[in-house]
């Protein structure tokens, strides 16, 4: 193995904090010279940024190969004719990059590869003896996203493993998407993660069920149900929301208008009134093929779009426009209430039953009404759950309160049925010579995500904490003197760690101490090795450990066996 030295190795780090940097994965990255920014949602990954990123594609490689799957590279550039057989050239939006070439031929810029596959698969695949048979590769994604944020977590351009398997039937292809389950878990465990697999909702990608890998971090996007006292976990866009219902005891009063000038939102109304945003009933009006319909939910509640799909029993939905607002319910938007609502059917959520003395809007500009109760004053044709999980609901498994914990999305596993092979004529002759669909299922990792995601549950004060398995070295070792016993010692444990199998990188700039501690601190490596006074008196090596933070002395022999101990099994 090579011994590495950081005077000659492209290390620029930044002592300042990066102004455009929003979370501490990006900001850490940038001052720990790992990245640099080429333009909007396009990074650049300096040597340190592209070693962690190889660790983390060598243990899901790993993984990958080790329950069978085949890999391949397909083209980064597709054809839009496999996207129209789909119908997905135009519903997959503007996140697609698009572009033409010489010709005025149409390409994407790869998003995902499932019409790339499949077309492999129904020109290669023909008989049932062929299958099972899982494909994939570690490759570049591209999504136009209309506001690239958060450095790598949210880019135009990240790395990706995307798998495809291919079963004659469901039983084969459950199997399938268990082996992928299983294997995700083992990749996240394996680079020291904390996360939680969630049921979640197909989207765009579609199927029949699906699954996503959340690390937990309070700066992830995605919004998580969990139980700590069972297993349960689910997004909480697919969550069953059960309102831990207590009925209100207090008597209904008399209803009455209150003038409320310019305030629309929930905040602004709570606060004008002096009341909890959760005794707001908010009714929205949304638009379907179907026609109009008005929802009420509570004010501290969120409007569930994939809920409301089920219970209308619609593919699309949408907010009604201003004008529509105002022509089904006479009122500007913010002033909406379901009070003398009329031609349109209203949709409760659950956890309004039992509530009372609501405030709504009062169907007519800067007023709305206090004291408005169901039954009494308003009717509903349909109860049922049309909103998120919040803290508080009910798990539907055992009972208990659950919990919302944020956290970032690194994997997705999709069970996809016939949804592609059956518009793209997949076909396979089974046992009795008959034509049938491929089975198909689609599991993706974000290699780069989980760069990111390990720095935002892995940080302090000082800079980065890299788990064991992907740092991007193991051992940094420092001389705090430029030349003498101390320097000449400092190369020579270098070449024995190296020669031992660790990833060794030897500080030798002309620095100051403090400088030197203060850059192996903020690039997060696991070990330290210090030398300089205390190894002329004693003989003995300076062992920083950076989680936990504790520093011991140790001889040569001593060192070498607690690093192999640590890491036994990883290497």
């Amino acid at each position: 193995m090579t011994l590495y030295r950081m005077s000659n190795y492209l290390i620029p780090t930044l002592k300042e904090e990066p102004k455009e940097a929003e979370v501490i994965s990006h900001k850490l990255m940038l001052r720990a010279g790992f990245i640099r920014k080429l333009a909007s949602g396009i990074y650049n990954f300096l040597p340190l940024g592209f070693r962690v990123l190889n660790k983390v594609e060598k243990v899901v490689r790993e993984e990958m190969d080790r329950i069978g799957d085949q890999e391949i590279k397909m083209p980064i550039i597709q054809p839009k004719e496999f996207w129209d057989e789909t119908g997905r050239w135009d519903l997959y939006g503007e996140e697609m990059m698009k572009i033409k070439d010489r010709h005025n031929r149409e390409f994407g810029l790869a998003p995902t590869a499932e019409e790339v596959v499949t077309h492999i698969i129904r020109n290669e695949i023909k008989s049932y003896r062929q299958l099972p048979i899982t494909l994939y590769q570690i490759n570049w994604k591209y999504r136009d996203e209309i506001r690239p944020r958060f450095g790598i977590m949210r880019c135009r351009e990240f790395l990706m493993k995307d798998a495809y398997s291919f079963d004659k039937d469901e039983e084969s292809a459950m199997k399938s998407y268990s082996l992928h389950y299983e294997a995700y878990c083992r990749v996240i465990e394996r680079c020291g993660l904390r996360y939680r697999a969630c049921e979640a909702a197909t989207g765009a990608i579609g199927g029949k069920s699906s699954h996503e890998f959340i690390v937990l971090a309070d700066t992830g996007e995605s919004q998580i149900a969990l139980c700590e006292k069972c297993n349960f976990a689910s997004n909480v866009e697919l969550a069953p929301a059960i309102s831990n219902y207590i009925e209100d005891n207090e008597p209904m009063n008399q209803v009455q208008e209150i003038l409320t000038p310019d305030r629309k939102t929930v905040e602004e109304v709570s606060e004008f009134l002096k009341v909890k945003p959760e005794k707001l009933l908010k009714t929205l009006i949304v638009e379907t093929e179907k026609g109009f319909f008005a929802l009420l939910i509570s004010g501290d509640s969120e409007l569930n779009e994939e809920k409301i799909k089920k219970v209308l029993e619609t593919g699309s939905i949408k907010m009604a426009s201003f004008k529509d607002v105002e022509r089904i319910t006479n009122a500007p938007v913010g002033f909406a209430g379901p009070c003398g609502l009329k031609d349109i059917k209203i949709i409760a959520d659950n956890s309004i039953r039992g509530k009372r003395n609501w405030v709504t809007g009062a169907q007519k500009a800067d007023t709305h009404i206090i004291n408005v109760n169901l039954d009494r004053d308003f009717k509903v044709d349909l109860f049922a759950d049309i909103r998120n999980a919040k803290k508080g609901d009910i798990c539907p498994e055992c009972n208990n309160n659950i919990k919302i914990q944020r956290g970032i999305e690194v994997g997705h596993v999709f069970l996809l049925g016939t949804k592609y092979s059956r518009a793209m004529n997949a076909i396979y002759q089974n046992e009795n010579g008959e034509d049938k669909l491929i089975i198909m299922g689609c599991y993706g990792i974000g290699v780069s995500r989980i760069v990111a995601a390990s720095i935002e549950q892995n940080n302090d004060e000082r800079g980065i904490i890299w788990p064991l398995p992907i740092a991007p070295f193991d051992v940094i070792v420092l001389p705090l003197e430029k030349e003498g016993l101390v320097f000449d010692k400092s190369i020579e444990i270098s070449k024995k760690l190296t020669s031992a199998g660790f990833e060794v990188i030897l500080d030798d700039r002309d620095y100051r101490p403090g400088y030197k501690f203060a850059d192996a601190e903020l690039i997060g490596i696991p070990f330290q090795i210090a030398l300089g006074k205390k190894f002329k008196e004693t003989g003995k090596y300076e062992l920083k450990i950076r989680r936990p933070k504790e520093s011991i002395l140790l001889k040569e022999e001593e060192l070498l066996n607690f690093l192999k101990e640590k890491y036994e099994g990883i290497k």
